[in-house]
């Protein structure tokens, strides 16, 4: 037999002796105790047999989807749009790059949205969250009593001509009060509202920082350095400028007090 072979029945002997070990119970490297118990979780799919195992079938699929679409939710109906939108133009108008990060902005946003959308939360915890809990009321008046909060809500935020805009391509009659407004037709409107209120906002807060940058860029023409961008110049002035006019302070009052 060649002398190759030799390395490869040791390697077949030492896996049959380790496989012999392990499933022997009085063995080297078997445990005297029992293993630790997992638990097992198992889905079954059957055929429902009574209209409640089918009511209950689609609650628990309309339960996911919203769980799926909540992320969407938060973004879209609440104030999170205009303030996350209104802190990235601040960070390109200093020019800071990646400063602050996404996480904080992202995180600050989503806490300013929580401490503005915390009277419409009570609400809807008040009058359809605990009543339903407790059984007072069905699933669809909860629903329908969560939902007069945050379309208050909206209707604050949202001009009537994005109203009469959606409204009209949806074809439908022209609403005569705020009830006869459908749900479809008011997110989208209150969508658009805030996103024309957070492009004003940001270029509000352009203004000043371009005049510096355009002031930088004079002198250093004037002196010569064309070879030195005026970004790099301009950067400290405008965070100076940012910090001793107190900007975050400034920011966070004017996003809150718009949405009163």
């Amino acid at each position: 037999m060649r002398k190759g072979s030799r390395p490869v029945r040791t390697v077949l002997f030492v896996s049959i002796l380790a496989v012999a070990i392990a499933a022997s119970p009085n063995g080297a490297v078997a445990q005297e105790e029992a293993p630790f118990p997992i638990p097992r979780v198992s889905v079954q799919v059957g055929t429902a047999e009574t209209p409640q195992e089918v009511s209950t079938t689609l609650q628990i699929f309309f339960l996911i989807t919203i769980l799926a679409i909540a992320p969407a939710l938060l973004v879209l109906l609440t104030c999170f749009t205009r303030i996350v939108i209104v802190l990235g133009f601040l960070r390109q108008a200093l020019a800071t790059q990646q400063m602050p990060p996404n996480q904080v902005l992202v995180g600050l946003a989503l806490f300013l949205t929580f401490f503005i959308m915390a009277p419409v939360g009570r609400q809807v915890n008040d009058t359809a969250l605990q009543p339903y809990l407790s059984g007072e009321i069905d699933q669809r008046v909860a629903v329908n009593s969560a939902l007069a909060p945050v379309r208050d809500f909206m209707f604050r935020q949202t001009r009537e001509k994005e109203l009469q805009l959606f409204a009209r391509i949806a074809q439908i009659e022209r609403p005569r009060n705020r009830d006869d407004v459908p749900t479809y037709v008011l997110i989208p409107a209150f969508v658009v509202n805030e996103l024309r209120i957070a492009f004003q906002i940001g270029f509000i807060l352009y203004i000043p920082f371009l005049i510096i940058d355009m002031v930088v860029a004079s002198v250093l023409m004037s002196m010569g350095m064309l070879m030195l961008p005026p970004i790099f110049i301009s950067l400290p002035f405008k965070v100076i400028l940012f910090v001793l006019a107190d900007g975050w302070y400034l920011l966070a009052n004017s996003l809150v007090t718009s949405f009163r």
